[in-house]
């Protein structure tokens, strides 16, 4: 969620923990001596993904790919252990007060990778940059609405100038951080790369080439980026010796390669070249009983967001009923992705967040099958009424779609679907990199978008908020008076503090953006993975870092 009020309920309610929707790299040694030395009896591990880091600055990066390649070299307050639950990293302890207001975090002793220390300072310079105006972070919100960060949001909005933040360093090795309310997942938040810190010095020594390469970035992490290069397809990190907590480090470091093709990745597993790396449609077919195969849950819902506002036959409703009815799902997961998706027919995806009741919020899937669901002649109905009501007996769309083989696949399939079921429509795909789409997506540069969203944190805010009136992911601009009334109850009215009738409310909202068809869900990520059996230790999780590396292990 970006840009909604977030507030006391879930101070109550969230189950702690965050989901990435993004991923990036490290800082390398000014001292070529600190960044060549590999673990004893360690190996790289060598990663596919699917699309490059597109940021290596934790306060302006937003997609996986880059947050899971910044945590690898940069360490936050707290890290994640297997279950995802926060435990110590560059704090060594800490104190909350009574009220669960004031957090106060004692700094163990660490050091960037080019020596000097990392200190409290480091932290205030971050987060001040991340709710800066200049900045413009789409995730400044993680600091406001859902850190609660005392003045977070006014500074956000202008009215406050970023040095009234609620952090401060006491001195080199204390922070002390003033919330607005208790929030119980706050020491979750810490792992989270906008929170990540930031040496204020080597940053303005760099100024507009940070992030550009590997000698542009520091690390405090379990690895150093010794290799990168804006767009390069080929990165690699190398362990960290001046790690705090670098004898727990086995790997000696970390290559990754961007393939978007999942049958080359395939051949170039099998051929020993990638340790791990993701596959769909055929290539599951290929390897399904292999023990090196695995189905892992990834947190995403891939969806397709109309833009509701800038294109007059998408500002219909029958005619975006008809463009999600006749969507089938279960062809899509069953026999292109193969990956162990699952069709998804809610705006909020299962398997990340359960409620009061202990249920998981999606776990009925049918719940709004009257306007989520695959239904060729209802369809039909409704595109018949749509034309009628515009005037029209022929309809032209455009769909923008990632360059990765998987959205290519799906939107191929989509454009069949839809120009199969609705008589004179007619869908152009128009394929770009992931990059641009998001650019193209912000600037309203779209009619029909095939996206996905991760959650943050573990609660159906984090979906529902997108959609209030001008939050930054409600590309569409669509606009509902009742809808973000529910929201704003939800989260600083009498509803946020009781779990609840919060809950029930929730419903409602997603019901609301179903009935308008928002978005058209599609299906909820599964990612089809090969791993060698020579790796051990990969940590998996559904929210905030989808794979950490620190307790990985590789055998020869």
């Amino acid at each position: 969620m970006k840009k909604s009020i977030l507030a006391l309920v879930l101070a109550m309610t969230m189950i702690a923990g965050l989901v990435g929707c993004g991923s990036s790299g490290g800082g390398k040694a000014e001292d070529s001596t600190q960044a060549a030395a590999p673990a004893a009896g360690g190996s790289d591990l060598k990663v596919m993904i699917e699309t490059g880091v597109e940021s290596l600055d934790p306060q302006v990066a937003t997609d996986g790919t880059s947050f899971e390649f910044i945590a690898n070299y940069t360490d936050g307050l707290m890290q994640m252990d297997a279950d995802g639950q926060p435990i110590p990293a560059i704090a060594e302890s800490y104190e909350v007060s009574e009220d669960g207001t004031e957090y106060t975090f004692h700094l163990r002793d660490a050091k960037w990778s080019n020596g000097t220390p990392v200190t409290a300072a480091d932290f205030v310079f971050a987060w001040q940059r991340a709710v800066d105006p200049a900045l413009s972070s789409e995730y400044s919100y993680m600091l406001s609405d859902i850190g609660q960060i005392a003045n977070a949001a006014e500074i956000i909005a202008g009215e406050k100038d970023k040095s009234e933040l609620g952090v401060t360093a006491v001195d080199d090795k204390t922070l002390k951080v003033v919330l607005n309310v208790p929030v119980s997942y706050f020491l979750s938040l810490m792992y989270f790369p906008t929170y990540y810190p930031m040496n204020e010095e080597f940053f303005n020594s760099v100024g507009d080439n940070y992030g550009t390469s590997a000698d542009t970035v520091l690390s405090n992490g379990a690895f150093i980026v010794d290799d990168y290069t804006v767009a390069g397809n080929a990165l690699h990190l190398t362990k960290n010796p001046d790690y705090w907590d670098a004898d727990r480090v086995q790997l000696s470091g970390i290559s990754y390669q961007v393939i978007q093709d999942s049958q080359q990745a395939l051949m170039s597993y099998q051929n020993g070249d990638l340790d791990t790396t993701l596959i769909n449609g055929d290539q599951v077919d290929q390897v399904q009983g292999s023990e090196e195969f695995q189905a892992i849950g990834a947190g995403y819902l891939w969806y397709v967001s109309p833009n509701i506002d800038a294109v007059d036959a998408l500002k219909n409703l029958n005619i975006r009923m008809a463009l999600t009815m006749a969507i089938d799902r279960e062809t899509i997961t069953k026999d292109v992705l193969k990956d162990g998706s699952n069709p998804s027919y809610r705006a909020v995806p299962m398997d990340f967040c359960t409620g009061p009741d202990g249920k998981d919020f999606s776990e009925d899937q049918e719940m709004h099958k009257d306007v989520c669901s695959f239904d060729a002649a209802k369809a039909a109905d409704f595109w018949k009424k749509g034309l009628e009501e515009l005037g029209m007996d022929s309809l032209e769309l455009e769909m923008i779609v990632d360059d990765d083989d998987a959205p290519k696949k799906v939107s191929t399939v989509l454009k069949e679907q839809w120009e199969t079921t609705l008589p004179g429509l007619t869908v152009t795909l128009r394929t770009e990199p992931k990059k641009q789409r998001v650019e193209d997506m912000q600037d309203g540069n779209f009619q029909l978008a095939l996206t996905r969203w991760g959650p943050d944190y573990a609660d159906p805010m984090t979906y529902l908020g997108m959609w209030v009136t001008g939050n930054d992911n409600n590309y569409g601009l669509w606009s509902n008076e009742e809808y973000d009334a529910i929201i704003t109850e939800c989260t600083i009215g009498k509803t946020a503090m009781d779990a609840e009738e919060r809950w029930a409310e929730l419903f409602k909202a997603e019901e609301i953006v179903l009935n308008e068809a928002v978005i058209f869900p599609i299906y909820g990520q599964c990612n089809a993975e090969m791993l060698s059996s020579k790796v051990t230790g990969i940590e998996f999780h559904p929210v905030a870092l989808n794979r950490v590396y620190k307790n990985a292990v590789k055998s020869e």
